[in-house]
């Protein structure tokens, strides 16, 4: 009895993360596909994509350990490539986008970058 409240519970959890995991994947296509500009997509491409892939991972990382009494290497170095290497894309291809003078649809906001960059340009000339 005990061992089937948690294989349920188990079960449970992993659909819930598998779910989850694609409702994020859903999500961040649909945001690439709606929002208007680089900025906006970047982050609904990464974000979304980083979680819904963990949570599909973790679940399956679960699933194997659980059922088949498999430890996969392979799924834990995928969550963690994923974690390292999807944000550093998108602040590149972001920063890329800035220094091409793409400019976002909303111009009511600051562009705390280009200031940034602005003050680090007049330091190197005031030091020469």
């Amino acid at each position: 009895m005990i061992e089937t409240w948690t294989s349920i519970i188990l079960n449970v959890i992993i659909s819930f993360l598998v779910l989850s995991g694609t409702f994020f994947l859903l999500s961040g296509a649909i945001g690439v596909v709606r929002f208007p500009d680089i900025y906006t997509r970047l982050h609904a491409a990464t974000k979304a994509s980083t979680i819904g892939i963990a949570g599909i991972l973790i679940g399956a990382f679960i699933f194997l350990y659980v059922d088949h009494a498999i430890v996969s290497g392979k799924l834990l170095l995928a969550i963690i490539f994923t974690f390292l290497t999807a944000p550093v894309s998108a602040h590149m291809i972001s920063r890329a986008a800035h220094r091409n003078e793409v400019k976002p649809v909303t111009f009511n906001q600051r562009d705390e970058y280009e200031e940034a960059v602005q003050r680090q340009m007049k330091q190197n000339t005031e030091e020469k």
